[in-house]
């Protein structure tokens, strides 16, 4: 719990931050989207850790994720610590999931649909809502105002960061700004957080990325 009170002050820490001048830019157009599109076309698989906070109302929500993804669409999560740990899913595109429970129910597999209670977070983010390269696609595909400028160093690693005001938070799921910061070395997202207000309903780093690792169909099983 004291990692997540932790985590939450940086949060306000950061979004005082993003409050600093920044680079106004036409709709998905920051130079950091664009280089992280670049970097990921090298890519053919990854697995990263996930370290998630969500907030929904009173209820809040902390897990930490252990994703793998191979293109195109291929992906398979366990929860290794937090609410619902152990529990795990496969998704291989299409409107279903392939999962389980964590304890003792841990070797029953059921196929449940894509967003089925038991297949999403608190907030109601599906298995596919939480690999990195559909993160980054909400800051290009979201109507909004966007700016870009240096973020500085989070958790060592100097970053690039990225701003969304979000024009119609009624249809983005009430959501009215959202902040991104990118290594300057691997374009690749270390931090995302996502505003109503001045709450951060959503607050993921990007733990232990690793790229081409060789992953199969074999690892996704379905």
């Amino acid at each position: 719990m004291k990692s997540f009170l932790r985590l939450g002050a940086a949060a306000v820490a950061l979004v005082a931050a993003a409050t600093l001048p920044l680079s106004a830019l036409a709709a998905g157009k920051a130079p950091a989207l664009a280089a992280f599109d670049a970097a990921f076309s090298h890519v053919h698989d990854y697995t990263v850790q996930l370290r998630s906070h969500e907030v929904k109302g009173s209820a809040t929500q902390n897990r930490v994720y252990q994703y793998s993804f191979m293109k195109p669409h291929f992906a398979k999560t366990l929860i290794i610590s937090g609410d619902g740990q152990g529990s795990g899913g496969v998704w291989t595109g299409g409107d279903q999931v392939s999962g389980h429970q964590g304890g003792f129910l841990s070797g029953i597999h059921l196929k449940v649909g894509l967003h089925d209670g038991r297949a999403v977070s608190l907030r109601g983010y599906t298995i596919p809502d939480g690999l990195i390269q559909n993160i980054v696609a909400k800051y290009q595909s979201t109507p909004g105002t966007l700016s870009q400028g240096p973020g500085g160093n989070v958790d060592g690693v100097p970053t690039q960061r990225v701003f969304l005001k979000v024009a119609n938070p009624a249809a983005n799921d009430g959501i009215t700004s959202m902040l991104i910061y990118f290594s300057d070395k691997t374009h690749f997202p270390v931090r995302n957080i996502w505003y109503q207000g001045k709450t951060a309903v959503l607050d993921q780093s990007f733990l232990n990325l690793h790229l081409n690792v060789g992953l199969t169909q074999n690892d996704f099983p379905f």
